[in-house]
Parts: structure tokens; sequence; C-alpha cells
């Protein structure tokens, strides 16, 4: 361990700091902490890298979210066993998401999912939201393609439901994190790449889009392309402001379930 440590301190309006701390598990893959206002980032490694990536992410947001950084060197401490301890499992649906150093629950689905390695640790509102919608919506031998798969917390869920399941990520970061966590869990996928929807064989029984709403809409038509006719698209990482937007470009598809937590929206759509 190193007799030092970096601190980057990030302030923001609050409404945005569950989208930002989820973009963050994307690109760095220790713990970091959140709350009212405020994440904070911690490692022995320098973390200029993930200020300068925020700062274009602020560029690309069609809102400014205010953001202020703080970095600082500090003394080191095993801030990681803290985080750690700090994490607890949840349920979400059919699930049990837990990570390493819990055990699994009896009478569940259990998944096993290090919460700082990417984004879907099955805390946030987004992700639970999902998850109820898989338990509900994906069927032993479906084909399944979940885009914009993070962690692999949401193919996962659907592998275990008996799918077939397809998995990509823009973020190569993403793809290793979710090849890791299906060895985790010994479970295997069909296919992963690195890439979107474009690239997918389909079409889909399932298609999942856990993403922020700006993507959705960008990928509208590949996503809305990839479904089979009676097939369910499941759209979540929606804001509740942004909700109507998302509605619009996906008008011609029949709404068939909204899921409304915090200030996070989750779509089920069939075609």
């Amino acid at each position: 361990m190193n007799k030092t440590y970096h601190e980057l301190t990030l302030t923001l309006d609050e409404p945005y700091v569950d989208l930002i701390a989820d973009y963050i598990m994307n690109i760095y893959d220790e713990g970091l902490e959140f709350g009212t206002g405020k994440i904070v980032i911690r490692s022995e490694n320098d973390l200029n890298f993930v200020k300068d990536a925020l700062l274009s992410l602020e560029e690309h947001l069609e809102q400014d979210i205010h953001m202020h950084f703080t970095l600082k060197e500090k003394e080191n401490k095993d801030w990681i066993k803290t985080y750690q301890e700090s994490i607890q499992p949840v349920e979400a649906g059919k699930f049990y998401i837990f990570p390493s150093w819990y055990a699994p629950k009896e009478g569940c689905i259990n998944i096993k999912i290090d919460p700082a390695l990417a984004f879907g640790s099955g805390h946030h509102a987004t992700t639970s939201s999902c998850l109820e919608a898989v338990s509900k919506y994906v069927h032993k031998e479906d084909n399944v393609i979940d885009v914009g798969c993070g962690s692999g917390i949401l193919g996962l869920a659907a592998k275990k439901l008996g799918a077939t399941v397809s998995l990509c990520d823009t973020d190569p970061l993403s793809v290793k994190s979710c090849r890791e966590n299906f060895l985790l869990n010994k479970t295997p996928y069909d296919a992963l790449w690195e890439g979107s929807v474009d690239k997918a064989e389909g079409p889909y029984d399932i298609v999942i889009a856990n993403i922020i709403a700006d993507v959705l809409r960008f990928i509208a038509t590949d996503l809305k392309q990839s479904v089979k006719e009676e097939g369910y698209l499941i759209l979540s990482g929606i804001l509740d402001k942004k909700e109507m937007l998302v509605k619009t470009s996906f008008s011609e598809l029949t709404l068939e379930e909204r899921i409304l937590k915090d200030e996070w929206v989750t779509l089920v759509y069939k075609k």
C-alpha cells in the first residue's frame, strides 16, 4: 500500500449525482462514494483521467450540471475495505444481488456482482427496475440482447432465467467487466462485443437498454429494428423530466408498463 492516495471530490447539482456516478463506474474500477450533491473518488493512482472524462461528458450533455472538482493527495488508509463494508446485498424482482464478500441467499436467483467494477450493481433505481422487468417479461428460451450492458447484471439475470443472451457496450472497460462477472457467476454468455446494437444479428424477443435518455433517442431506430414482432423493448436510465422525449422516439410501439423509482423511469414497450 502506498503512503498516500489521491482523492477527487466532485460537487454537482443533486439530480445528476446518480447519473454521473454510474458514468464514473463505467471508466473507473475502484470504489467511490456519493451523497447529496457530491461524489468522492479515491485511488492510489492519478485521477486526472476521470476529471478529463467528466469534462468531456459535460460538453456533450444538453444541460449544464454545474460540476466542480477538488483533487487532493492524502495519507493512505484501507478505504477499499471501508467501502466494501458499506455495500449491502439487494433484492430486485426474482433476484438477489450480492458482492463477493457476502453469501448467496436461498430461495432467490443469486447474482454475484462486485459493484465498483462497472455500471450495474442492482442498487441504482434504473438497474433495480430493469431487474423487475426482466423477472416479468423474460422467459426460458427467449432470445435477449442487453445493449449498453455495463457490468452485465441484466444479461446475467436473463441467462439465469434460461434465455439466450447477447451483450454489447461501446466502452471496453464495461465489456471486460461484463466478461469477468459472467465468469464470477460461472455462467456462459452467448455473444459479447464492443460496440452497439447496430452490430447485432437479431431480431430478439427482448431488447434491454439501460442507458441515458439522450443515447436511447440517438439509437432508437436500431433498437426498434432489433425487436421481433410481438417482442418487448425494456428502456431505462431515463430521468422523469426526459420521459416524454424518449416516448416520442418510440411512439409507434405499445407502452405495456411504466416503472418509476425515485426520479428514474423504466418503460416496457411491445412491438
